[in-house]
């Protein structure tokens, strides 16, 4: 697939096959995205998988009742109380597998960084003929010390996303296009 053909069909996947994804497709993502750019070289990345969509649907329930515990305190979560007390929501969409990715760094360009080697996984998963979704309800529990400290990720990393990856359960619709460039200044 040629790079611009990947850009404009990539799509963020909410419905994948039970087709469970092997970890040496898993390692190949995890190859390309540590091959994207990074302020000064820095690299600030480190990744985990967890396969099984048993695994990923309890993670997602999980999430939903720790995003309930908050909207106490957190009073913008209550518009998403029907989706996460609907015991049928998958917050990672019954995908088989997910990428986490954390940073190490404090920087200001860490997350940064790290959102670029996102994307280089999504798009290297969409040339392999996988699904990705960027899954951002999740993230709160991946950065919760309890899930850090049953992974093993150091209590010090920060949690920058968490990607859904599978095959997708159908052929996606096209998109829906983009808006031209928005353009600020020419010369």
């Amino acid at each position: 697939m040629e790079l611009m053909d990947a850009l404009r069909t990539r799509r963020s996947v909410r419905s994948y096959s039970a087709k469970e994804v092997d970890e040496s497709t898993l390692e190949m993502l995890l190859e390309a995205a540590v091959l994207a750019p990074s302020a000064s070289n820095s690299q600030p990345w480190v990744f985990g998988y967890i396969r099984g969509a048993k695994n990923l649907k309890a993670l997602s329930d999980r999430s939903k009742a720790l995003l309930l515990s908050r909207m106490a305190t957190n009073p913008s979560l209550e518009r998403m109380r029907p989706r996460l007390e609907d015991p049928t929501v998958n917050l990672l969409h019954g995908a088989p597998a997910l990428v986490a990715i954390y940073t190490k760094a404090t920087g200001s360009w860490a997350r940064t960084d790290c959102a670029m080697a996102a994307l280089q996984l999504m798009l290297a998963a969409q040339e392999l003929g996988l699904g990705t979704c960027w899954t951002g309800m999740v993230q709160a529990l991946f950065e919760s010390d309890e899930l850090k400290a049953e992974l093993g990720v150091p209590a010090e990393y920060t949690a920058v996303g968490v990607i859904a990856v599978g095959y997708p359960e159908s052929e996606l619709p096209p998109s829906r296009g983009r808006n031209a460039p928005e353009l600020l200044y020419r010369k």
